[in-house]
């Protein structure tokens, strides 16, 4: 999932510093999961914005409402006439949520009040970790299941470096080597002559260097058009 934690209230009443009527919309997916940015974030940060605000001599009506989801027009539709009636959204959603905001209300000004991170997992209460870099050329069937794209602090598709030791990263003691944690999975499912087999150099059209991207599935586009 997106992982995302919300911005220093600092920061927030910076971005909304113009505004008097302030929306702050949270999102249900995602950022309620990492707990940034969901129905009780979004209560939070409006009630913080509120209290603030009025100690410093300028209170701001701030409001608050959570969609299901703010990347999808749907479910924005049903906060239309809040999101007209404010003078700024705050958006607790992921970056995506911010740009779809944005765009499905051109009217409206929307800042950002959580800095989005990366795609991962928790790993335990209260503790999320990086485990796919969205790189548009999955090779986890050939590592085990673990990505050393987003695992690996050097991103080495035929690893370890040198730098390891004892199985874990050279860049911090706490960080365990995913190359390690490749040969460790491979090894125990009796496939590490998988490993073996050395890499090509990453096609990275398929990531951010060949510029932003779009996903088209026609089949689906055609069954929208028939309904």
């Amino acid at each position: 999932m997106i992982i995302a934690e919300r911005k220093p209230l600092d920061e927030i009443k910076t971005l909304v510093d113009d505004a008097q009527k302030v929306l702050v919309v949270g999102c249900g997916t995602c950022v309620t999961v990492c707990f940034a940015g969901g129905s009780r974030e979004a209560q939070i940060t409006a009630a913080s914005l509120r209290m603030s605000t009025k100690l410093d001599g300028n209170g701001k009506n701030v409001g608050d409402v959570t969609v299901q989801r703010q990347c999808e027009w749907e479910y924005l539709d049903e906060i239309k006439d809040q999101v007209e009636d404010a003078d700024m959204v705050l958006s607790l959603g992921c970056g995506i949520g911010v740009q779809a905001i944005a765009e499905h209300f051109p009217e409206s000004w929307v800042v950002p009040g959580l800095n989005t991170t990366f795609l991962g997992i928790p790993s335990e209460q209260g503790v999320w970790e990086e485990r796919c870099a969205a790189c548009g050329d999955c090779i986890l069937g050939l590592t085990g299941g673990i990505c050393p794209i987003a695992r690996c602090s050097k991103s080495l598709l035929n690893g370890p470096c040198g730098g390891s030791e004892a199985g874990h990263c050279e860049i911090d003691p706490d960080v365990p080597c995913a190359w390690q944690l490749i040969y460790d999975r491979l090894s125990s499912k009796d496939k590490l002559h998988v490993i073996l087999d050395l890499q090509p150099p990453k096609n990275w059209s398929t990531s951010r260097d060949g510029g932003p991207r779009k996903i088209v599935r026609e089949d689906l586009r055609l069954k929208a058009e028939e309904a």
